[in-house]
């Protein structure tokens, strides 16, 4: 890559190369609607290095292992793939309310899960930006504007508590906060450094997946200098520079 910061930070940052496939889902998943004519995704995917033929052949797998559907010369995402689009436009947005110190507690009630399903309810608790305290209990701070998702009922409770210690001493027990913060800050550095389209594509792309994971926490529980919203707002401008549209973030 053509970048000043070294190799081990990039990866370390969770930098790296974009296949073709990953070239047209970041291309589908920044497009609202997610759907684009085969001549678009042509002349957008051309400047990150992918060629018609590779395009096509890509495309082709890509329908066939159901990342895409087709309509005559359209593709769009596949119903799994607009779920992700989705997460992912929430993670850009971090639609918070104003916190009065209030915590979401889910306590797991099911037992008799196997290794799979237990993994797949952690991952899904994890994206809701829960933070496991202790086995089988998740929470944070009751500041985003989101209901859970009902049907969590059937393996989980759902509490409102306040704990008895300090609240920023939770969060920094809960979340890695400095460490996400370091690693933002290179993001942020590698895009600015970027100049080849791949190269910026590659850097949006890692922030993307890095604001996934942001705790989106009040911000009487962050270090200072946190630097989300400078992540989001970079990764808004570059969507509307690269799709023409304002980012979800923007």
């Amino acid at each position: 890559m053509r970048m000043n910061v070294s190799a081990e930070a990039g990866e370390a940052a969770g930098l790296r190369p974009l296949s073709a496939r990953s070239v047209v889902l970041s291309v589908l998943l920044g497009a609202h609607p997610p759907e684009l004519p085969v001549k678009d995704l042509v002349r957008l995917v051309e400047p990150f290095g992918v060629g018609g033929s590779t395009l096509r052949a890509a495309l082709s797998r890509m329908v066939a292992a159901g990342d895409l559907r087709r309509t005559d010369a359209v593709y769009g995402l596949s119903g799994r793939l607009l779920a992700r689009q989705r997460r992912q436009d929430e993670a850009l947005r971090a639609r918070t309310r104003a916190w009065d110190g209030d915590w979401e507690m889910v306590v797991i009630t099911a037992t008799g899960r196997g290794p799979a399903e237990r993994a797949e309810l952690r991952a899904r608790l994890a994206s809701l930006r829960l933070a496991e305290l202790r086995e089988g209990v998740w929470l944070r701070p009751a500041n985003l504007d989101r209901p859970l998702p009902a049907d969590l009922a059937r393996v989980a409770q759902s509490y409102t508590a306040r704990p008895d210690g300090s609240p920023h001493d939770l969060a920094a027990r809960l979340w890695p906060l400095d460490a996400w913060a370091a690693t933002a800050r290179t993001l942020l550095a590698h895009a600015a450094d970027a100049r080849h389209p791949a190269d910026r594509l590659t850097a949006f792309a890692a922030v993307v997946r890095h604001l996934l994971t942001d705790p989106v926490l009040p911000s009487g529980l962050l270090p200072a200098d946190w630097p989300g919203d400078l992540l989001r707002t970079a990764y808004a401008d570059y969507q509307a520079q690269f799709t023409g549209e304002p980012g979800p973030a923007g």
